[in-house]
């Protein structure tokens, strides 16, 4: 709750987390690996290349090595949270986790160098002060497709690409399945007080049909929160993410 930035676009703010990064030592949005592990293991095999966009100091990537996966690549704007990261793994002797300062709109790699792309709460900052979630202003809109443009040139063909989020499938469907994407979208949800969501993008395996197979019913998470749910920083993100 400390650092929580005074107003909203704080969040949008590069200095805010370069400060944060500072002085804070670990903080998980969305819930830490625990919570979603049984969605993300079927997906995972100690042959894969993953990339992790705005890493800030969540320990995923660790948790990932943690699994087997031998060649993790994390990224971060903010170069105080890669120079702490970079000491973590260096104090705990912790290998096969590349650490590097890069922009998620200007990804700094070839195309087709991944095997599977995740991100957890990174894309929900680019819809912070958006306006109306139904019908979010254009520069927010630029700023996400130009996210998913570059996470698509960089997945391999067969590809998976991760984004755990608070944004409900109504508001993100529309931006996943633009024409010139070719991964089929799936999600699944998990948390007890509200839900978070786990969406699978497949790229190559996009067909005319396979909205068929999909819920893509417009229902509202439930809004039960647990005590210390409500007082987290989570809470706050989603609340104004969501108007």
């Amino acid at each position: 709750m400390d650092v929580a930035p005074s107003t909203v676009s704080g969040y949008l703010d590069p200095t805010y987390w370069e400060e944060r990064f500072s002085s804070e030592e670990h903080y998980e949005w969305l819930k830490d690996y625990s919570h979603f592990r049984h969605l993300l293991t079927p997906l995972l095999s100690p042959s894969l290349s993953v990339l992790e966009l705005g890493c800030g100091n969540s320990r995923l990537g660790e948790e990932l090595r943690q699994e087997g996966v031998s060649d993790i690549t994390c990224i971060d704007l903010a170069s105080a949270a890669v120079e702490r990261m970079k000491r973590r793994l260096s104090e705990k002797s912790i290998s096969g986790i590349k650490v590097l300062v890069a922009d998620m709109l200007d990804l700094p790699f070839q195309p087709e160098t991944f095997d599977l792309v995740i991100e957890k709460g990174t894309m929900d900052v680019l819809f912070v002060d958006s306006g109306d979630p139904w019908n979010p202003n254009p520069s927010n809109v630029s700023k996400v497709m130009k996210m998913l443009e570059g996470i698509h040139k960089v997945l391999k063909q067969d590809g998976v690409y991760i984004s755990i989020s608070f944004g409900q499938p109504h508001f993100r469907r529309k931006f996943f399945e633009a024409p010139n994407f070719t991964w089929s979208v799936e999600y699944d949800k998990f948390g007890d007080g509200f839900h978070y969501f786990f969406y699978i993008l497949k790229k190559g395996k996009r067909s005319l049909d396979y909205e068929k197979n999909q819920n893509i019913s417009a229902e509202m998470p439930s809004i039960n929160l647990f005590h210390e749910e409500l007082e987290g920083e989570d809470f706050l993100f989603r609340m104004v993410e969501d108007l």
